[in-house]
């Protein structure tokens, strides 16, 4: 095996322990929100640095590697691919850490069990969670058929996300005394919602990376 290829297959384990680290981080952050385990969010705020941490190593290896073999053709997009891709689970990363703040925040617990299941939290939390899932499956089976699915699933995050804040908004007019958790909720359910377009960027590289195609900005991304 070539030093080059040695390269990039470090800098592919490393975006995907990345990967696997932000996956576990909102998936704990979902868990926390749903049952209100405060000491279970206060651990994926304590874990956000770890995220940086990788964004930041990835980021100096793929400039490193650039600079020192000059790749060209899919060598070149794998490693532009893997800086775009680092970054956008960086965000990610951050949005679980914003979610796991509001679970620790004292008007959390005015958030019923109920309201949740009309909301139908766990159900979005689960589509997005789905997403960063075969988003990581993708690029290892070097599969982009996953691509339609994955676009198919921000769809039905961004309907749940209207759903569920035309029903945060009936329920403010009819307890106003809740209205500063359900703004707060308001600002949760839009996190998970971005978490589903930032997938969905995820798998716009992959595709640049795998075909040499540009999904962004096209208006049939199937």
């Amino acid at each position: 095996m070539k030093h080059t290829e040695k390269e990039l297959l470090a800098l592919r384990e490393e975006v995907n322990e990345m990967w696997r680290l932000v996956a576990s981080q909102l998936d704990k952050a979902k868990n926390a929100f749903l049952t209100g385990d405060v000491e279970l969010g206060r651990e994926v705020i304590s874990r956000e640095k770890r995220v940086n941490t990788f964004e930041l190593k990835i980021e100096s290896d793929c400039e490193n590697y650039i600079a020192l073999y000059n790749p060209v053709a899919i060598d070149l997009r794998l490693v532009l691919s893997v800086m775009k891709i680092c970054s956008t689970l960086e965000r990610i990363g951050d949005f679980a850490e914003g979610i796991a703040r509001h679970v620790v925040d004292d008007t959390y617990n005015q958030l019923t069990a109920v309201l949740k299941d009309e909301l139908e939290l766990e159900k979005m939390f689960n589509v997005v969670l789905g997403m960063l899932q075969d988003s990581y499956d993708a690029p290892e089976s070097e599969n982009t058929k996953l691509s339609g699915k994955i676009l198919s699933a921000d769809e039905e995050a961004d309907t749940l996300y209207t759903n569920a804040m035309t029903k945060l908004a009936t329920y403010i007019e009819a307890n106003p005394a809740h209205a500063a958790c359900c703004l707060k909720t308001m600002v949760v359910i839009r996190k998970i919602e971005r978490i589903g377009d930032h997938c969905s960027n995820i798998v716009e590289e992959i595709v640049f990376y795998i075909d040499a195609k540009v999904l962004k900005h096209s208006k049939n991304k199937d």
